[in-house]
Order: structure tokens, then sequence, then C-alpha cells
């Protein structure tokens, strides 16, 4: 029961930064979860609150800036789902703990400078689905990197939250079924899921009372300092 706080926190996160979740509930996860079945159940926690995040943001939706993002992160995602288990773990979160202090350095110094990039080229875009798509796979933590890539494509908060959020509804039925086809997710781990989906819902109400209060500013720097955060946590986890 324990599993309900940790989710509680995730839905809290998830719902203000538009990501996070996976962050928050691959801290707790690994410690009673091999990381491949860890990563499915904490994927699979958040999908209410994820539907109900879309069904709310559905009218800020325009899926030609979701579909070809959530396309190559698929594909890169199910690569990364089939290798994942002979891979070094501690290398790989230490190279993306690097990875996110640096880019959320960089954004909070160039908007502090009024700088604040309103276009990603495209071929950084693509470097960010893929990292995404890998980190994804392995792990379950693909968002951060989308977060920025859907923050400078929206022109509000609503349409920032819809479309990451209907981006992470697609990616959790893709690599759910995936997770299930080859037998690192089985039944018996949705008492988890169950759990854990208690707390989700908690947090997402309580955030839904916050965010319609936050402008687009706010929330990139929120999202940004969540990001350093993050990148700090993973950079401490590989050398632990």
């Amino acid at each position: 029961m324990v599993y309900v706080v940790p989710g509680f926190f995730a839905g809290l996160v998830q719902s203000i930064t538009g990501f996070g979740s996976g962050i928050v509930l691959m801290t707790f996860l690994p410690f009673v979860l091999p990381i491949p079945q860890g990563a499915g159940v904490s994927t699979l926690t958040m999908s209410g609150p994820n539907a109900a995040l879309v069904w709310r943001y559905r009218r800020g939706i325009h899926w030609l800036h979701i579909i070809i993002p959530f396309i190559v992160y698929s594909v890169v995602a199910t690569v990364a789902v089939h290798v994942g288990q002979n891979l070094s773990a501690p290398l790989l979160k230490g190279l993306l703990g690097g990875l996110l202090v640096a880019i959320a350095t960089y954004q909070v110094l160039m908007q502090y400078r009024g700088h604040t990039p309103s276009h990603i080229i495209w071929p950084v875009a693509v470097v960010f689905m893929v990292v995404s798509g890998f980190f994804n796979g392995l792990f379950g933590i693909g968002g951060p990197l989308m977060a920025l890539y859907f923050l400078t494509e929206s022109r509000s908060t609503t349409e920032y939250l819809a479309s990451i959020q209907t981006f992470f509804m697609l990616d959790t039925v893709y690599v759910t079924t995936l997770r299930f086809s080859q037998g690192i997710l089985q039944l018996h781990h949705l008492g988890f899921v169950a759990v854990g989906m208690v707390g989700a819902v908690l947090g997402t109400v309580v955030a839904n009372r916050v965010i319609d209060r936050l402008n687009l500013d706010r929330v990139r720097r929120i999202v940004y300092i969540f990001i350093g955060i993050s990148g700090l946590y993973y950079l401490v986890q590989s050398v632990i």
C-alpha cells in the first residue's frame, strides 16, 4: 500500500508539468521489481489519469504535431525494449542525467536572458525523439525531452498539455502491448498498477486545482527546473 504515495506524487507532477510520472515512480519500483517490469508498471499506473487529461484538453490536440514524433519515438522504443536487459543501467542513467542537466541549464539561462526558443529545428527534434524513445523503452522515462519539444511547438498551456498527454496515451497503448507480447509484463503485475493508480488519480485531482492558474511561461520554468532535478537524480544514481 506504500505504492499509493509514489502514485500520488506521480499524478501531481505529471498533471502540472505534462511529464515526470515515470521519474517519480521509478525511484520506488526498482526496489520491488526488476527494471523492465517496473518500467511497464510505471507506464500503466498513469494510464487512467492520462486518459482523463487527454479528454479534458481534447480541444487543444493537433494531431500533425504528434503523429510523426510518435512514429520515430515508438520505433526506437521497440528496439530498446528488446535490448534493454543487456545494457549497463548505471552508465545509461549517467548519460541521461548529464544530458538533462545540460539542457535544463541552457533553457533556464536562455529564458532568464529573454531568449526562450520558439522552435526546435528538425535535426534536434529528431534527436530528442530518438533519445526519448530509447530511454522510455529501457526505463519508462521518455518524458523530459519530449516535454521540451512540445513546449516549443505549443502556443498555450492547454495546447501543450493536450499534445504531450495524447502523445503519452499513444505511447502507453503501444509500449504496454509490446511488453505483454514479449512476456515482460504479466497479469500479476496489474496489482501494482491498480494500487498505484489510486494515488495517481488523487494526485491528478489535486493538480487540476492548480494548473488553471499557471500560464505557459510559468509552466516552462517548472518543467525546466524539474528536468534539471531529474538529471541530477540520475547522475547520482549512476555513481551509487
